[in-house]
């Protein structure tokens, strides 16, 4: 006998408190700390002072030499880093996802090291390693645009790596197979077969890394300096030193042009791939042989130079001050009066930064389950189809945007009644959350996404409601994939720069700002608390994603359940969190995603 079964909570209208709150609250969120401030600096850029339109604020700036001259550095510099960061992580996604041997899901958790790290740590390293006095200041390359190439193809190598693993572990070896059976060499396999596959996902690749590598402002004001600018340091010049807000609203239109074009072609090239690509889900590693030796190489070689050297000459420096072996540059970081830059102790502004990331992280966390959850209905009516379809846009909309856009806005639009956060403790939490936000979404909208529709409809028979049936079947769920969210958001936060370079007050800075503050002073004291105190910051957002990944293999035998292991859960009101997806699930769907 077949039971008929009520219709699920997910194709049914919410009750209405539980709609607005859902979807109020994250859109009222947006409004105040998103579009207002992002209205308001695109207006800066359009309208004249007394708000007609008045367009000559492009042509005075895109007429400027110093303006093409920025774009073009900003371009080159990015298409360089892309094509070297997808080259170079060809071979390891091979060996990482597609082979098994020993120690390699520790090499995977040395290539995810540079996706949590914060851009001012990176600038540090790298620039220790290129001044005069480091092993390479011979090669001349402090202060020059292939410094920071070098810099972005070090953080976005993860980014290849996983996101060419992720789709090459789930292509169908069957048309390699075939290839090899009619007498085909590895080498003519990969090119004739495997790589015209793989294009899709080295489409998507290439356009989230020139995103990444066209946003890296930490990084390109610490190694560049003064030599080099980008989109986003001309756009931090503008704004604090020649105070020439109108031109720098107008170069944040522009880079907002650029980062969308290069959303647009991820995710086009993400659709591609979906549309005329077969995956399969049931493919295990095979052992290494005696082929995979040359990528094997070609994935160790990177890990030790390009990853695990410049951290480690790091650590190995900030134990050094004069060419002496010290512990002094640890002990000035708890002195408030080591040096005139900071006013205050570098403690008290990890602390500071401590603070401020887990008030970002609570927000980010609360506002991006709830953007998740309305994201993830499934409502029958066009009209329903039509709303969920523009909230899902305008929830997205955070991720097309720069830190130092997001920023920017704060400092033009929320600087008066009747929301005036001048000086308010609370202006770089919200900042620091919007920029976190998108990642928050990112990892638990698959998840929930994932959940089979019948555990609600079983729960629904069970006399459950929307309410408790959210919480018994997709809260473990959402608890669980939320661990690896809410890490993210907190390591992001910790090390934000872009944004909080324009926020915080010379005598409470974060500690990346102090770390900028001393790096850029000459001084051996000065340089040596820099070196110090980026090693303290790498410890701290890098423990917590350690912390996450040690969970992560706790629960990494879990799976997302069925509907019959979980149905007397559902409707008994048990918590039913015994078979979950894991957070390594969740981070590799934000990392495809993407």
């Amino acid at each position: 006998m077949q039971i008929k079964t009520r219709r699920a909570p997910s194709d049914r209208i919410l009750p209405a408190v539980g709609w607005t709150v859902a979807v109020g609250v994250p859109v009222v969120f947006l409004t105040i700390f998103f579009l207002l401030p992002f209205l308001t600096l695109v207006g800066r850029g359009f309208m004249s002072a007394d708000g007609a339109l008045d367009l000559s604020g492009f042509a005075e700036v895109l007429t400027r030499s110093r303006t093409w001259r920025v774009i073009w550095q900003t371009v080159w510099m990015s298409s360089i880093a892309t094509v070297l960061s997808v080259l170079v992580s060809v071979p390891a996604a091979w060996v990482l996802y597609r082979t098994a041997f020993p120690g390699r899901g520790f090499l995977r958790g040395i290539v995810a090291v540079p996706f949590v790290l914060p851009s001012v740590v990176v600038g540090v390293a790298f620039r220790s390693i290129f001044t005069e006095s480091g092993p390479l200041g011979s090669w001349q390359l402090d202060g020059t645009q292939w410094a920071i190439i070098i810099g972005m193809v070090f953080f976005n190598y993860s980014v290849g790596v996983r996101t060419l693993g992720n789709m090459w572990v789930r292509l169908d070896p069957r048309a390699e197979q075939a290839a090899a059976a009619l007498g085909a060499r590895p080498v003519r396999m990969f090119f004739t077969v495997t790589l015209p596959r793989l294009m899709p996902a080295l489409a998507s690749a290439a356009a989230v890394i020139f995103l990444f590598c066209a946003t890296s402002f930490g990084l390109v004001l610490i190694l560049g300096g003064t030599r080099t600018q980008t989109v986003e340091t001309e756009i931090y010049f503008l704004t604090t030193a020649l105070l020439d807000l109108r031109s720098a609203s107008v170069l944040s239109i522009v880079q907002l042009v650029v980062i969308a074009l290069a959303l647009w072609m991820g995710s086009a090239a993400r659709r591609a791939g979906a549309a005329t690509q077969t995956m399969r889900t049931d493919l295990a590693p095979r052992p290494v042989s005696k082929a995979d030796v040359p990528a094997l190489v070609a994935t160790i070689i990177p890990v030790l130079v390009l990853l695990i050297a410049p951290l480690a000459y790091l650590f190995w420096r900030s134990l050094h001050r004069s060419g002496e072996f010290t512990l002094a540059n640890y002990a000035a970081l708890f002195d408030a009066d080591a040096v005139r830059v900071l006013q205050g102790s570098v403690m008290a502004a990890t602390w500071r930064s401590i603070e401020i990331a887990l008030v970002a992280m609570i927000a980010a966390v609360i506002v991006g389950v709830l953007v998740s959850i309305v994201v993830t209905r499934r409502p029958k009516t066009m009209l329903g189809k039509r709303l969920l379809a523009a909230l899902d846009g305008l929830f997205m909309l955070p991720l097309g945007v720069s830190a130092v856009t997001v920023g920017f806005g704060f400092l033009i639009a929320l600087d008066k009644p009747p929301i005036d956060l001048r000086g308010s403790f609370w202006l770089i939490p919200m900042a620091q959350a919007m920029v976190a936000i998108p990642l928050v979404v990112r990892v638990v909208t698959p998840v929930l996404a994932s959940i089979d529709p019948r555990q609600r409809e079983v729960a629904t028979v069970l006399g459950a409601g929307p309410a408790r049936s959210l919480v018994t079947v997709e809260g473990p769920y959402v608890l669980r994939s939320l661990t690896i969210g809410a890490a993210f958001a907190f390591s992001m936060s910790l090390g934000e720069f872009g944004a909080t370079s324009f926020l915080a007050r010379p005598g409470t800075p974060t500690l990346p700002v102090a770390i900028y503050r001393l790096i850029s002073e000459p001084g051996a004291t000065e340089q040596g608390m820099a070196l110090a105190a980026s090693v303290v910051l790498a410890l701290l957002a890098g423990s917590v994603m350690a912390l996450v990944e040690a969970r992560a293999d706790s629960t990494s035998g879990g799976r997302v359940g069925s509907a019959g292991s979980r149905a007397g859960s559902a409707g008994g009101g048990a918590s039913g969190a015994s078979k979950v997806a894991s957070p390594r699930v969740a981070q590799g769907s934000f990392e495809k995603g993407m």
